[in-house]
């Protein structure tokens, strides 16, 4: 399986502050546009052990952590 690697562009807010140093956690939609890949594949990714677990904000509210989507990109880089 062939993964295409989008990196994050780092949004800034109203005060200049990057959005990603406030914003630790992706959404399924985000995961998902950064390998190009559908909504429910991290998903099954993640229930397959294929891919890092998302984190149970609240109910209703499940997010990856930015630091483990990017610790699991540095496995497979290593492992390539």
């Amino acid at each position: 399986m062939s993964l295409i690697l989008r990196p994050l562009t780092p949004k800034t807010n109203r005060y200049g502050v990057s959005m990603m140093e406030t914003n630790t956690y992706l959404t399924d939609k985000q995961v998902a546009a950064r390998y190009g890949v559908a909504r429910s594949t991290p998903w099954r990714w993640a229930e397959k052990s294929r891919f890092p677990k998302p984190v149970k904000l609240s109910p209703g509210c499940t997010r990856w952590r930015v630091s483990d989507v990017e610790a699991w990109e540095a496995e497979r880089e290593a492992g390539a």
